[in-house]
């Protein structure tokens, strides 16, 4: 009895002190412990994602992979998955389940090892949310009065869905939406019940139990998942049998990103970030672009396409690499292919091993481990490059171009393979829609992996002819027409102070005499231009290149102004551009439409200035002010900013408002109808982007403008089609290398290298798009003139503003079409 009465004493005590150590210990950690009703207004960690205008992704940017899912969207076999193997009496216990801590204590004494975990879901939640990994005795302390407070506060249903949002479950999937992606390419209602069970077996050892580390142990975890959902009559004994059978077909899925726009996605993330700082990259922000698919895709395209074509036309540099040279031992093949797999791929170039070579053929090796062959057909370009303006004879054999053991760059041309080279010369282009300054496509440069810059943003180049537009314009606003006669003979001027002269050229250096206006534009003649400046004087004609958006302190303040000296970025030429084809209106570029945060609410909706080209009542005010929205720092070239984006909710349903007019309609038709003429010139001539005639099957709806700088180091096009603008550069990034010439190319000037990206990009989106009608604005007349003079005749139509067209028809001399006021010597005017 006096045991019995000891024994009954001595457990009595030990419970009077456990419970008091543990209410102690409780009150010891509860006031360390976070408030579990802020787990109603947690947002889930979800990368940003960036979208086009046609809701196409083109971008993430995250750690974590997040699809936050509402459990409805779950198949109750995948919950049941999870139930069945870490918490199989989550429906009856209130966070800590006693019944299934005491039989893992037992799985523990009988089988040595523990089967079964003893934390329950609720538990699981807890730890994720709130505590550190740490395996202590005082953290599984923290976790039980956190799970048995969260079992208070919530729901079953709403604590299993965000269990399955909030579990790591391997290669940077969090939550069963991201895993059934990254393991299985899939939506979760797409899993199968093999697929589930792969999935429902990771949260014990993610990093250990997924099919990339391990397949087996991946499968084994699989089974035992199976077994407890049979034990808990969630499957029928068919369908574990059946499943146990089958394999787990998976492979890494990365986002699924539907095209490519790395420029642009990187200006999101920059502005984003500015903003939110790291938050921008958990916070679930998606981002809708003003990107339009079609438009992308065809500038990337084409842009890549015609670096590749140039980089063609002057020769073959030679290997990437060489891995081993002739006579040496060749490397084994799973070395070769562990070597392309680091290589990242600038689409279309592949990377690639030469095998063996002979006078005919060369046999490759591809990342993928599939080896190929190149003929004669695929090497016949590689000519031996010399430099940019010589290269080599046209190769006879394979094995003098490319030898075994070399790291060269592929690409597959039809069902041929063909050797290539990533270019040295780079690109950058732009499409807006000159309404509203929507950026519609935006490249860059050549590959975004090899170059991060951005020359369509950044890139500060001269502009050579690109800039006579602006410049006709401010002459025709000066008072000039489109039929004033200019002289077309060579300009010397010699400078007293520094005995040097200053010999403009026309390219090709070919002279007409007096010709008209337009003709000079169309034909880009350098010593017409000259002149008009010299016309309306160099003061007049730079302040009036500030209309049109580009940055004063770029403009030089010379006679060179008239040959395209001042140096502007890409998108500042786009810009330029839509002032004359939009009615006259400088609207801002812009790239962000809307931005919706986790809760998908829209917190910020672009309002941007837009043209009015039906508009008669805005008049023309023209202030500086109207310069600042783009800005370039001549100090820095790098620099380029674009319209600064404040996230409120002003910026949502407010009114629309019209951009700066800063120029008539009346000019901005004129200057738009002569960018017509330098594709399809007139009667006995030809404009400079001649090229684009047979491409575009004589529509009357695009126009457009070369430029090429001196030495050929720079060559630009920018021009025009129904509701888009586009502008192009090509040239070297060092600003010293010539773009030089080819024995069957010729000069690599905008027309022959630039304006072929153009061509491309405009036929691919213009190819379903109905030729756009021609409306005069109301102050435009439209007379006969004659060709020679420009006055009143019967040789073609002209346009005018009204009041400025020739009231006097041409006076001719007998047996000639020169007129009397043509005998005029016109050097002195102009």
């Amino acid at each position: 009895m006096k045991v019995v009465k000891f024994l009954f004493i001595f457990i009595f005590c030990c419970l009077f002190f456990g419970i008091i150590s543990l209410f102690s210990i409780y009150k010891y950690v509860e006031n360390t412990l976070p408030d579990v009703a802020t787990m109603k207004d947690v947002r889930l960690q979800i990368p940003m994602q960036v979208f086009s205008s046609d809701n196409k992704l083109i971008a993430q940017y995250g750690e974590k992979r997040r699809i936050s899912l509402l459990l409805k969207e779950i198949p109750s076999l995948m919950v049941q998955a999870f139930i069945a193997t870490e918490d199989s009496r989550f429906y009856n216990h209130h966070g800590i389940d006693f019944i299934g801590i005491f039989r893992a204590l037992m799985m523990i004494i009988t089988s040595g090892y523990p089967s079964q975990g003893a934390s329950t879901i609720t538990q699981q939640l807890a730890r994720n949310f709130y505590l550190n990994p740490e395996k202590t005795f005082l953290r599984k302390i923290k976790e039980a009065i956190l799970a048995f407070r969260i079992e208070q506060l919530f729901t079953k249903s709403e604590i299993i869905e965000l269990y399955l949002n909030k579990i790591y479950l391997g290669n940077r999937a969090y939550g069963v939406g991201a895993a059934a992606y990254v393991y299985f390419g899939k939506k979760v209602s797409e899993l199968n019940l093999n697929e589930i069970a792969m999935i429902a077996g990771l949260p014990k050892a993610p990093s250990i139990f997924n099919p990339f580390y391990s397949y087996k142990r991946a499968i084994n975890r699989r089974n035992i998942v199976l077994s407890r959902m049979l034990e808990e009559k969630y499957i029928t004994q068919n369908q574990y049998n059946q499943t146990r059978k089958e394999k787990i077909k998976t492979c890494y899925h990365s986002p699924k990103i539907d095209f490519s726009a790395p420029y642009l996605a990187e200006m999101v993330r920059r502005t984003l970030y500015d903003k939110y700082g790291e938050n921008a990259y958990t916070d679930g922000y998606k981002v809708y672009t003003t990107l339009i698919s079609k438009h992308q895709l065809a500038a990337n395209f084409s842009l890549r396409e015609n670096l590749i074509k140039y980089d063609l036309r002057h020769g073959y540099r030679g290997a990437a690499e060489i891995l081993w040279k002739l006579g040496e031992k060749p490397w084994k093949i799973k070395k070769i292919i562990e070597k392309l797999k680091k290589i990242p791929v600038c689409v279309p170039l592949i990377p690639a091993v030469v095998m063996s070579t002979t006078k005919i053929e060369a046999n490759i090796l591809l990342s993928d481990g599939l080896q190929k062959q190149i003929t004669m057909t695929g090497i016949s370009w590689a000519r031996k490059y010399i430099s940019e303006t010589k290269q080599g004879l046209k190769p006879k054999t394979i094995d003098s171009v490319i030898k075994e053991g070399e790291l060269i760059w592929v690409r597959r041309v039809k069902n041929t393979w063909w050797l290539c080279q990533i270019p040295e010369i780079n690109a950058a282009f732009i499409s807006l829609n000159p309404n509203d300054g929507a950026i519609t496509s935006l490249v860059g440069g050549f590959d975004f992996n090899i170059s991060k810059f951005n020359r369509a943003t950044q890139l500060l180049r001269q502009v050579g002819s690109s800039i006579k537009p602006f410049l006709y314009t401010a002459a025709l606003d000066k008072g000039m027409t489109l039929s004033s006669l200019i002289n077309d003979v060579p300009i010397t001027r010699w400078d007293s102070k520094t005995g040097l002269e200053w010999k403009p050229k026309n390219s090709p250096p070919k002279y007409e005499g007096p010709i008209r206006l337009r003709q000079g534009l169309g034909q880009s003649k350098n010593v017409v231009m000259v002149r008009v400046m010299r016309a309306i004087g160099v003061d007049y004609a730079a302040e009036y290149l500030t209309r049109f958006g580009f940055p004063d302190e770029c403009i030089d303040r010379t006679e060179a102004l008239a040959l395209g000296s001042p140096s502007f970025t890409p998108i500042q030429m786009a810009r330029a551009y839509s002032v004359i084809v939009n009615g006259g209106y400088l609207v801002d570029p812009y790239y962000i439409l809307k931005i919706k945060d986790y809760y998908n609410k829209v917190i910020f909706e672009v309002n941007p200035k837009i043209s009015c080209q039906n508009c008669i009542d805005i008049p023309v005010i023209y202030n500086e002010k109207y310069n600042t929205n783009i800005e370039s720092n001549k100090s820095d070239n790098t620099q380029n900013k674009i319209m600064q984006l404040e996230i409120s909710d002003e910026h949502i349903n407010q009114k629309k408002i019209y951009a700066p007019h800063v120029i008539s309609a009346e000019l901005a038709f004129l200057i738009k109808d002569a960018l017509m003429t330098n594709i399809y010139g007139q009667e006995n001539w030809s404009g400079t982007a001649w090229r684009a005639v047979n491409i575009f099957n004589g529509r009357r709806d695009i126009g457009g403008k070369t430029g090429t700088t001196n030495n050929l180091r720079d060559a630009w096009f920018s021009g025009y089609g129904p509701d888009v603008v586009a502008s192009t550069w090509i040239g070297f990034d060092d600003n010293k290398r010539t773009l030089g010439r080819t024995s069957n190319y010729g000069s690599e000037m905008g027309a022959n290298s630039a304006q072929p990206i153009w061509n491309d990009f405009m036929k691919f989106i213009l190819n379903d798009i109905s030729i756009k009608n021609i409306f005069l604005p109301k102050g435009i007349v439209s007379v006969l003139i004659d060709d020679k003079t420009g006055k009143l005749g019967f040789s073609r139509k002209e346009y005018y503003i009204n009041g400025t067209e020739p009231k006097d028809f041409a006076l001719e001399e007998i047996g000639t079409n020169i007129t009397i006021e043509n005998s005029i010597d016109r050097e002195e005017l102009f």
